[in-house]
This record gives structure tokens, sequence and C-alpha cells, in this order.
């Protein structure tokens, strides 16, 4: 479906509508609204907001587009700014130099490596749990989807739990706040600024006392036999901080917020936990939340879509993954669905290189949670919303019988 030998420009009776995702909306709103979109428009369409860019709707668009890094390079993943300033390692490489940073980090996130953090990410969850099951309610994104995989991130890093508050702060900076509050993005970069000057005194410090810790091992890595330049270990440390604290905690929300409005899954969930890894699996589909940008390459007509070199691509994941074509009835959550072939970690060399972590926080997290507190409901008094970008819910308000 590629097609680089001839191409045309953005032409009249190109698909157009103004699609926003940096909108805030009522909870699942994006998703619901890329549902739409893919009814209306097969296999592609134009969004005329702010700049513009392209959007796939179609389940194997997206699947064919995340695996042609030649065609769409991950040098700028914001829809807002294609020749963006700064770098994430490894996410906004692409190969070779993408190939060689993978290779170096896949066995520190191997299912061997990852299955020796388990009693550690337990003792964390259950500690969490613990410390406000008697409270009869909390803000769940705020009192434990945030600080789950956050405090597990530090611990893996080597960090001191007490500078968890800043690194909260920080990643909202970085990841949520709204186009219209930071709209030459300032207050982003600043953010991004001081996560790296954070961790360039880590790595000094590290220097000076080695730990058993990622900071330490960091500074031993070798890339053809060429230590690592201070930049680009930075660089990676920014991605892993940004990585390490929002995915998970996305997903725990959604998560939970389908529980919390679905009564017969969550007694499921309590009478069934053997359910529980399928059921991650599922909740992870219906409620995927990455929208993927790319930018052009080059000139190409790519499944019908005349794509112009230098213009930004979105393959938004939770098309893919809620595309009935795909999935029958693929709005529906069914916890224990075999098969179930999603993408929700991405496809191709970017596919998400902590996938074996993520699950294995999530299943903790609905094992231990569901011990202490089987039965809970949204706060009536508390709208649920969730942010653009990449989508999330902002807040969550839980309450239960202490």
């Amino acid at each position: 479906m590629v097609d680089t030998s001839e191409h045309n420009q953005v032409a009249s009776g190109t698909p157009t509508t103004e699609y926003n995702p940096a909108l805030v909306q009522p909870v699942l709103g994006h998703a619901r609204k890329l549902d739409s979109l893919r009814e209306t428009y097969q296999p592609f369409f134009r969004s005329s907001f702010r700049d513009g860019f392209w959007v796939f709707t179609d389940s194997d668009a997206i699947r064919d587009g995340l695996q042609h890094p030649d065609l769409f390079s991950s040098r700028s993943v914001d829809l807002y700014d294609p020749d963006p300033q700064y770098l994430w390692i490894p996410e906004m490489l692409d190969p070779p130099e993408h190939t060689r940073w993978r290779q170096l980090l896949a066995p520190l996130f191997s299912p061997g490596a990852v299955a020796r953090m388990e009693d550690g990410v337990r003792r964390t969850c259950v500690e969490m749990v613990e410390s406000f099951a008697g409270r009869g309610g909390c803000d769940f994104h705020a009192d434990f989807a945030y600080r789950y995989p956050t405090t597990v991130f530090m611990d893996l890093m080597g960090l001191d739990r007490d500078g968890l508050e800043q690194f909260l702060l920080w990643e909202d900076a970085i990841l949520h706040t709204p186009i219209n509050e930071d709209p030459d993005q300032a207050k982003q970069y600043q953010a991004m600024v001081d996560v790296q000057a954070y961790f360039a005194e880590l790595l000094e410090a590290r220097r000076r006392d080695p730990r058993e810790d990622l900071a330490t091992a960091a500074l031993g890595w070798r890339i053809d036999g060429e230590p690592i330049p201070e930049d680009e270990l930075l660089a990676f440390c920014l991605l892993m901080f940004m990585a390490g604290l929002d995915t998970v905690a996305i997903q725990l929300s959604y998560s939970w917020w389908h529980l919390a409005t679905h009564d017969q899954d969550r007694a499921r969930i309590v009478a069934e936990p053997e359910v529980i890894p399928t059921a991650v699996e599922e909740l992870l589909r219906v409620y995927s939340f990455v929208p993927t940008q790319r930018k052009a390459t080059q000139d190409v007509t790519f499944h019908g879509c005349p794509i112009t070199a230098g213009q930004m691509v979105q393959f938004p994941i939770p098309a893919a993954c809620r595309d009935p074509k795909s999935f029958p009835d693929a709005a529906t959550v069914v916890l224990d669905r075999t098969p179930n072939n999603h993408i929700a970690f991405g496809l191709g060399p970017h596919r998400c290189l902590g996938s074996h972590l993520a699950r294995r926080e999530l299943r903790i997290a609905m094992e231990e949670w569901h011990t202490r507190i089987p039965d809970y409901r949204l706060d009536p008094e508390v709208e649920v919303l969730e942010h653009g970008g990449m989508f999330g819910i902002d807040s969550l308000a839980l309450l239960w019988d202490a």
C-alpha cells in the first residue's frame, strides 16, 4: 500500500475535518471520537487543526505505518512541533541508531529481569494501598496511579523517594499542560531542562559513589565500543522519567474507572483472580491511549494518502485497538477475550521497551488492590475528565466502605 514513484499534493476533495486531539473531554471522549471518525473517514483524513496533519483510522494502515520507520521518522513525536529542539532516547531515534540503543537496553527489561523485580514491586503496591484503604475513599489517580509506578521507577534508578512530589510536578508540566495554557511550550521545555539537570547531578554523584542501580549501570554502557556522551545519557534519563511515570499511571486510571462503573466485571476480578492476566490485556486494548505521531521522511502515497515530506502523521493506537474489523464487539470489554492481538504497546521497532514491566505492575495492582478494597464506586460529586495529547484521566475520585 506504499507508492513513492508519484505523489500528489493535498488537493480539493481530500477528506478534511478540524480534529483536535488536545481537547479536554469527558472520560473516553477521545477514543469514541476516533471511533466516529473511523466510520466517516476510511482509511485516513486530514485534520485542519493548527498547522494540519494526517490521521489514519484503519487498523491495517496504522499497523503498517508503525512498521515503516523509513517513511515515518520518530525524530518528531509532537504534532505541533515538527522540528523539536529536544531529544528523547531511544523513542526519538530512527534505525540504525535506535537499533543500537534497543540492543543495549533490551536485557534490562527482559521477562527474566522484570520477574526478578516482582517482590519489590508487590511490596510497594501493598504499602501504598494499605496506607489509604481505611479512609473509605481516595483520588485514585493522585494517590495511587501516579505514585505507584513512579516509586517503582525511582527504586529502579536508585533515586531518593523523598523527591516524589517534585517528580510528579515535572511530569505534569511535560506531559499534561494543555496546549492553550502553554502555546509556545515554554513550560514544557523548562520542565525538561529541570529534569535533565536533576539527572546530571545524579550521574555525577554515581561517578563518585557507584551503587547497584540503573543510573550507575548507565555510566558503564558502550555503543560500538565507545562511552555514551553525557547529553545522550541525559536524553535517555528524560525518556525513562516520562515513560516510567506516565504510561502505567494512565492505564491504571482507565482500568479502575471501568471497574468502578461496571460492577459485574469488578465482581469477577474479585471472585476469579485467575482472570486478571487476560483482563489486563483487554483493558489495555479498549482503553489504549497513545496516539503515536511521526514525521514523513519523503513524498509518499500511503494507503491512498498523499503525504508530503515533512508533514506530521498520526497513527492512533486507540483507533486500531477498537476497530471492529480486528475485534468483534470492539468497544466492549470482554475480560477473557482470546485471542487478543492488540497493539496497545505499539508495533514495529518502537514497540514499548517496558511492556513486560508495565504488565507486571498492572497485574500486581489489580491483585493487591482487590484483595483489600474489593468494592468501590465513583464519587458522584466529582466529574471525570480526560486530557488530550496522550489521552488520560486527570482525576478519579473513588469511594468505598472502609
